[in-house]
């Protein structure tokens, strides 16, 4: 009997070669059946008789992982692992891979598209020539900006390396500093709120955990310039959504761009009523390129661990292999 793996993503369908890559390796997929995440109790259905999961954004909870009791690969397609519970995943030995580096490329450009967007109330500008105007929209360059980033991983140094072309001035909050990118870059670390307070432009680039959860509330947003952007392509839990609708209508801010949000998809989302912010349903990743690297490395993450052969460094808990 050949193992069961599951897929949730919707987009690893469209690659073919990761696709070739499990069925080549003996592995019988069992597919996503719906057109969304799937829900804690339709994972805890799916999963029984799964040896591996390549998860997207679904919950796998403790629940589901401690009843998935064929479970031993967790492949993360991507690198947020808050819908992940680790320690669960651990305590029972199950090996949990990401695939680094592999959507940085497209979230970074999308970041960039966005502050372009905001900046320059391209959506306003378009909806507003569809509908027969033809008015006068005054935006802002981004030459000679500040940008502050918070975070400076894989997708943020791929942000300051664009900015950098664009002729921005970097400001970097990170609790580790790559000190020769940042002199390659001309990159200035500083403190979070230092940032803040500096910054024409800010971009949030950290995990979601309990150390960054409503990293960005009121107190800190009151901190930013009243000329200021907030672009948010992380996760929406680092940033106190019902604060920024206040700095927005308040003027605290000038405005946002989100690709991400505290409930995805949004269903009672103040944010869509105001016209300083610009809204995108969390397609940082969707490029042809980046699902293409992530599935085929999602593939191979998870017939290498089920094999007993992974590769330490895409290994987000290495207790287990040392076990």
């Amino acid at each position: 009997m050949r193992s069961k793996v599951l897929v949730t993503p919707r987009s690893f369908k469209l690659d073919s070669v990761a696709i070739t890559l499990l069925q080549e390796a003996g592995f019988e997929i069992r597919w996503n059946p719906h057109n969304r995440p799937l829900t804690e109790k339709e994972l805890l259905h799916e999963l029984t008789d799964v040896e591996g999961i390549i998860i997207g954004v679904d919950p796998l909870t403790a629940r589901v992982i401690n009843e998935a009791k064929s479970l031993r690969v967790i492949s993360k397609y991507g690198v947020g692992l808050d819908n992940i519970d680790i320690s669960a995943a651990t305590a029972r030995g199950i090996l949990v891979t990401v695939t680094p580096g592999a959507n940085a490329i497209s979230v970074a450009e999308l970041t960039i598209g966005l502050m372009l967007s905001v900046a320059r109330q391209i959506p306003l500008a378009d909806k507003l020539v569809r509908e027969g105007s033809w008015p006068r929209v005054v935006g802002h360059e981004l030459y000679g900006k500040v940008l502050g980033l918070v975070g400076m991983g894989r997708i943020g140094r791929e942000v300051a390396k664009r900015a950098y072309a664009f002729g921005m001035r970097i400001l970097a909050f990170d609790k580790v500093q790559d000190k020769e990118f940042a002199e390659c870059y001309n990159v200035e670390y500083t403190d979070l709120d230092d940032l803040l307070a500096r910054s024409d432009f800010v971009s949030i680039h950290l995990p979601l955990d309990d150390s960054t959860r409503n990293l960005l509330d009121e107190g800190r947003l009151r901190k930013m310039k009243p000329e200021a952007f907030l672009i948010n392509t992380s996760r929406g839990g680092i940033l106190d959504e019902k604060a920024l609708v206040r700095a927005l209508t308040c003027g605290w801010i000038a405005g946002a761009a989100l690709d991400v949000y505290a409930e995805e998809p949004p269903t009672d989302l103040e944010l869509k009523r105001l016209s300083n912010v610009v809204l995108t349903p969390h397609m940082g990743a969707h490029t042809q390129e980046a699902i293409s690297r992530m599935a085929q490395q999602a593939a191979r993450n998870l017939i290498d661990a089920l094999k007993g052969c992974v590769n330490p460094d895409v290994v987000v808990n290495p207790e287990v292999l040392r076990r």
